[in-house]
């Protein structure tokens, strides 16, 4: 039975439990005062007000005595008042930790707000790039529509928009009023802009199929934002032509309009009429493309999929080389992408070089050779090429079944150069065990082929100006870092142990890991006090499976699992972990890889093929230098390895972590590089 003690310490101030043997007394009158004298009698009061006084107090004795019925009576008042307190306490306590919750719910959107708008600051401060560019595009854009409504030709249109291009500065100093003016007044100023100054950059037209976050499937995305960025930061004007999907998302777009005018476009014997809308997405002037005629083309749940995406995609690079040429513009490069828009390069070179375009080349990336996509011969004259002229082994034949073309292969074929992009492979190896069918074609136009890896957002990704983590850190101050991490445990309740080693593990498709493999990894680890740490990001059907795998490995004190999309937490993990499990090092969508070196946690890699959970990399001089630098440091480590060294050479480990933060592998460093190498090539054939 509990005592009034333990009662009263398990009732937290102010609730107060009554007393047992108070609660539910009578109010007890006032008896009468008395004296005791020196000889211990009372007074002579108290003597003639109860003569009987011993005898009384004897009977009153007897009456006042509960009996046992009572007694049971008061026991069950007294537990059920102390029921109830314990359900006040225990509802108290609900609320309190759900007002906790909330509170950190809102704190994590005001910390996502803030970031958003630090971002944007960022982009504006910047440097003499952002607000003089998005001048430039208002300028290029609008010229778009001046030259296809017809007020001026094509040969006009293409000088003024390299003269915009090369006096950016002096049009920047004279934005206020020169965008207020009507189409003609606007030319009017342009022709006064006579002294051109020599240009440096090139001007870059993505012909592509998505773009972060405007609409996003695949790595392609996140690449054409990524790189178009850093190439504007750097001085080159990049612009990008999409379709107009009704799925997309068009609230980033700044400054969307229609222009006010059709342009015809070839496909099927005929000429089609298509609309044009403009606006710029972080800083990179975007043209969308919406089909009249073959309006269902674009109008649909999903960008992929559909048995007439060949008709779809074909339809869209033909109108794009058409719009290009009806706008006069000239780029010094057509930046093609994948299978999907690969028909740009016969198309070019058979139809559009004689157009105005002698000066401009074809640059095609290729993010999987898996995906090239093989159609009937008879089907190129849709878009108005020759079907016997291509039909050939040397051109776009495919290479196993020769009755078909092959569309991604006429896109190496025709192009100037190809970039392959992979982070750990060699040119090689790709040609040797990733061309899908390809190999011979590849190796013929070998010469052509570069590799880049791909990048990330570093002005959203650093540890040093992270508005997500409780305190920033760098490479040279690490302190930050232990904030973070006791942060992250405390937020997830495990135990703050400072020795314990912190996992954090992304999930993304569970279909690519071993999960009986992984399984052992983690019980084999959290023997040795690590604490695990995974969250799913996957997608709704793979959710359930994860959560069912991990079901199991949750029974762990150790092992914790979040099974949400929570970009503030997202950041958190990655500060607070000293190792990031990761399915792959060549992690184009999310680059898990690259964050967790820049947050100082050393990446270890599995796939369903690793028996001892390791990924091993291509190391010899056609690699990038991550693949070389990855090899060197973290690329061969198991997890047990990774933990035998963080626990026997500390020192070490701490040394490779800080060398790690200190490489930029964000899309301003290697792939930039590679990328302007080859157009800078192309350029000169």
């Amino acid at each position: 039975m509990l005592t009034a003690t333990s009662l009263n310490a398990a009732i937290p101030s102010p609730l107060r439990l009554p007393h047992p043997c108070t609660a539910h007394r009578k109010p007890v009158k006032a008896r009468a005062g008395c004296c005791l004298r020196s000889n211990g009698d009372a007074n002579s009061f108290y003597n003639k007000a109860s003569p009987n006084a011993e005898s009384e107090g004897h009977d009153n004795a007897k009456m006042t005595q509960p009996s046992n019925e009572e007694m049971e009576v008061k026991k069950g008042d007294i537990w059920r008042l102390f029921r109830e307190a314990q359900q006040n306490i225990l509802y108290l306590n609900k609320q309190r930790l759900m007002a906790i919750e909330e509170l950190k719910k809102s704190n994590r959107e005001k910390q996502l707000l803030v970031a958003r708008i630090k971002h944007l600051e960022a982009e504006k401060q910047a440097g003499v790039g952002k607000d003089k560019l998005s001048v430039c595009w208002e300028l290029l854009l609008r010229l778009d529509s001046i030259v296809l409504t017809g007020m001026i030709s094509t040969g006009e249109a293409s000088d003024l928009r390299r003269l915009v291009m090369d006096q950016v500065v002096g049009m920047a100093d004279a934005s206020n009023d020169i965008l207020q003016k009507n189409d003609a007044e606007l030319l009017a100023e342009l022709r006064h802009f006579s002294d051109r100054s020599k240009k440096t950059g090139f001007c870059i037209v993505h012909i592509c199929t998505e773009m972060e976050p405007l609409v996003s499937v695949g790595s392609l995305a996140s690449y054409v934002t990524g790189l178009s960025c850093a190439l504007q930061r750097k001085g080159h004007l990049v612009e990008v032509i999409l379709p107009k999907y009704t799925i997309m998302d068009l609230d980033e777009v700044q400054g969307l309009r229609e222009i006010d005018a059709e342009y015809y476009s070839y496909f099927n014997g005929q000429l089609h009429g298509n609309k044009i809308w403009t606006g710029v997405v972080h800083g990179i002037g975007v043209s969308f493309i919406q089909p009249l005629y073959y309006s269902s083309f674009f109008n649909r749940e999903k960008v992929y999929g559909y048995s007439d995406d060949f008709e779809r995609f074909t339809y869209f690079s033909r109108a794009s080389l058409d719009y290009i040429v009806k706008s006069g513009k000239q780029p010094d490069v057509l930046h093609i992408h994948n299978w999907e828009t690969s028909i740009v390069g016969p198309l070019f070179w058979d139809i559009f070089v004689k157009q105005g375009l002698g000066g401009t080349r074809i640059l095609l990336t290729c993010h999987d050779f898996d995906s090239q996509y093989l159609e009937q011969p008879d089907k190129l004259s849709l878009c108005g090429l020759d079907p016997p002229k291509l039909h050939r082994p040397d051109r776009l034949q495919d290479n196993t079944k020769t009755h078909l073309v092959n569309i991604l292969k006429g896109g190496v074929v025709y192009s100037n150069k190809v970039v392959i992009m992979s982070s750990i492979h060699s040119k090689g190896r790709i040609i040797r065990s990733f061309s899908h069918g390809l190999e011979h074609t590849l190796s013929t136009h070998k010469d052509k082929l570069v590799i880049a890896p791909c990048g990330f957002d570093n002005s959203i990704w650093d540890p040093s100006m992270d508005n997500f983590l409780p305190e920033n850190y760098s490479a040279e101050d690490m302190k930050g870092k232990v904030v973070c991490r006791v942060a992250l445990q405390h937020h997830l309740a495990l135990s703050n142990n400072a020795s314990a080693v912190l996992v954090g593990c992304i999930i993304t498709e569970v279909s690519d890991i071993d999960l009986g493999n992984l399984k052992a990894v983690v019980r084999s680890a959290t023997r040795r006090g690590v604490q695990f740490i995974f969250m799913d990001i996957s997608k709704k059907s793979s959710k359930d499976r994860a959560l069912e795998f991990i079901q199991e490995l949750l029974k762990d004190e150790n092992v914790r699992f979040i099974n949400e999309l929570d970009e503030a937490l997202s950041h958190l993990v990655f500060a607070g972990s000293d190792i990031i499990v990761c399915q792959s090092f060549h992690d184009p969508v999310l680059q898990v890889p690259l964050k967790a070196l820049k947050y100082g946690a050393a990446p270890i890699a599995v796939t369903s093929t690793d028996t001892t959970f390791r990924h091993f990399v291509d190391h010899n001089y056609e690699s990038t230098k991550f693949s070389q630098f990855i090899s060197s440091g973290f690329g061969r480590l198991s997890l047990s390895q990774a933990l035998d060294e963080i626990e026997n050479n500390p020192s070490r480990w701490k040394q490779k972590i800080m060398d790690a933060m200190g490489m930029d592998f964000s899309w301003d460093a290697e792939c930039y590089d590679v990328h302007v190498s080859a157009y800078t090539a192309i350029q000169n054939l």
